[in-house]
């Protein structure tokens, strides 16, 4: 049955989630209302949160969510108002604008800031949530503003970044449930320039130098390419693919946690600089732990570690929620039996919990 609801926006009933996730997995929700406009998204939610609606859940791209197969009674909210706007340096994206094509634009306008971010799939509402980053740049470096729907008073306002409280792949936003992204703003350079290359393996690839700018164009092509390598482009043939990318955060230790390991490896561990301690490669501890690319090789598997990222779950074509929470459990106390580090999900978890 479909119609319309909520000022216009289409509602589907028992609509299998499986298919808008780039994990491929998920219940079938009782409905889906699917949002075209900021405006609908607005009344929609004001409308839902009234009547105590519950569970509820709101989804854009599906790109770093693991929904329970249980939450057989869910309404879903699809964020699907995709406009990107440019004025001067500043480019607007609504939240469901698709992340790349959001990239795509600026890098198209001769804007630098973004470059480095190419290929991530997932929308531009979800950004700021994570604070979304790759190959040494995060949205939190041109974020300006976020327009928010306040869901407990209904307000809508354009919050600035200082209010948002960004870290390493979070922010405010992802630890609840009472802020919508509607819209994001970035300032970006206008002159023709990348972020600063920061990340080794993307200046080794454009042969440059720490804190050289480039071409953002060319930035933009040298890491689809490094993604690719690794399963980290979406491609519907290819099972390396369907996930959520990587599946745990890069653990922030102490010095002397780092201190000890490298002092117990018999080979160099790798390791950046942050703000409360030292970052560690959660996909070197993965593999050091005994779970290598493809694990568990055996035939049937329907939850495997990439065969190209071992910091990526990935379906093999018939895996439940069930599967890759079983599999993230097994790598996450593997890891932590191994070096006394507990790995933290990046996913936004929906009914389940490792």
């Amino acid at each position: 049955m479909a119609g319309t609801l909520f000022a216009g926006a289409r509602v589907a009933e028992r609509v299998p989630l499986a298919p808008l996730t780039t994990l491929r997995v998920g219940p079938v929700a009782q409905r889906v209302i699917t949002c075209t406009s900021t405006e609908q998204a607005i009344a929609t939610l004001r409308h839902l949160d009234a009547e105590n609606c519950r569970p509820l859940l709101v989804l854009a791209g599906g790109s770093n969510v693991v929904i329970a197969d249980t939450l057989t009674d869910l309404t879903v909210v699809r964020l699907a108002n995709s406009d990107i706007s440019i004025e001067g340096n500043l480019l607007r994206a609504q939240a469901g604008a698709v992340w790349d094509e959001v990239v795509a634009t600026a890098v198209a306008a001769g804007l630098g800031g973004l470059e480095c971010m190419s290929g991530i799939p997932g929308s531009a509402g979800a950004t700021p949530v994570q604070n979304v980053g790759a190959y040494g740049a995060e949205v939190a470096d041109s974020i300006t503003r976020v327009r928010l729907l306040d869901r407990r008073s209904g307000d809508v306002r354009w919050v600035p970044p200082g209010e948002l409280g960004f870290g390493y792949r979070t922010s405010v936003l992802k630890h609840s449930q009472d802020a919508v992204v509607l819209e994001v703003e970035f300032a970006l350079d206008a002159s023709g320039r990348s972020a600063p290359l920061r990340y080794g393996e993307l200046i080794a690839a454009l042969n440059a130098t720490a804190g050289q700018r480039a071409d953002p164009a060319t930035v933009r092509d040298a890491v689809l390419a490094l993604r690719a390598r690794k399963g980290m482009v979406l491609d519907a043939a290819d099972h390396d693919t369907w996930s959520v990318g990587s599946f745990f955060t890069n653990p922030v230790v102490p010095q002397e946690v780092y201190q000890r390991l490298a002092d117990q490896a018999d080979r160099p561990v790798p390791h950046y600089p942050a703000a409360d301690g030292v970052k560690l490669a959660a996909g070197w501890l993965v593999e050091q732990a005994g779970f290598g690319k493809g694990y568990p090789d055996t035939d049937g598997a329907p939850c495997r570690l990439s065969t190209k990222h071992a910091l990526a779950l990935t379906n093999r074509g018939a895996a439940t929620a069930a599967d890759v929470v079983a599999l993230a459990r097994t790598v996450r106390d593997g890891v932590r039996d191994v070096f006394g580090i507990t790995l933290v999900p990046e996913p936004v978890l929906v009914g389940c919990e490792l």
